[in-house]
């Protein structure tokens, strides 16, 4: 696997892991690279400082990818015994990555608390000027808003708000 700091034209930054570099260059080509912030397929790699890992998997488990996992693989239990080392990402770099959405969308979209239902309707049949908003749906109005057509995604729960 190999990790790659990419741009998009917009000035967004992001990385992504590959399989190896034709992989990487294999997905560019064919345009499926895509900036996670504008959906670009317009991107480049940036300048980057070689990753040199310090440190041997014990047995049965697996060394972690160093970086922020910008495409994280579902983690899973690592088998015992002769079992194949596996690569699998650091399950701190994911929460990070989902503390750092949460951040984003907090500082970029307005909390319309329990409305949001509502108000997502509003904004979908431009009855109110377009913006970024979060708060709280139920389950049902979830996907009510899903059946008419309306694109909503929650925002992954955090360790933390489950104390």
């Amino acid at each position: 696997m190999i990790r790659y700091s990419l741009n998009c034209h917009k000035g967004h930054e992001f990385e992504v892991w590959f399989r190896s570099s034709a992989d990487y260059d294999d997905q560019k080509a064919h345009g499926t690279v895509n900036c996670p912030v504008c959906g670009s397929a317009e991107v480049e790699k940036a300048i980057m400082a070689p990753s040199i890992s310090a440190g041997i998997a014990t047995s049965g488990q697996a060394e972690a990818p160093q970086g922020d996992g910008a495409q994280p693989e579902t983690p899973c239990q690592v088998p015992q015994g002769d079992a194949p080392s596996l690569n699998l990402p650091d399950p701190s770099l994911m929460v990070e990555a989902v503390r750092e959405y949460h951040n984003y969308v907090k500082s970029n979209a307005d909390n319309v608390g329990d409305k949001f239902a509502e108000e997502a309707r509003k904004i979908h049949f431009n009855e109110v000027p377009a913006r970024g908003i979060y708060g709280k749906a139920t389950l049902d109005e979830a996907s009510e808003l899903h059946e008419e057509g309306i694109e909503i995604a929650p925002l992954p729960i955090l360790p933390e708000e489950h104390n």
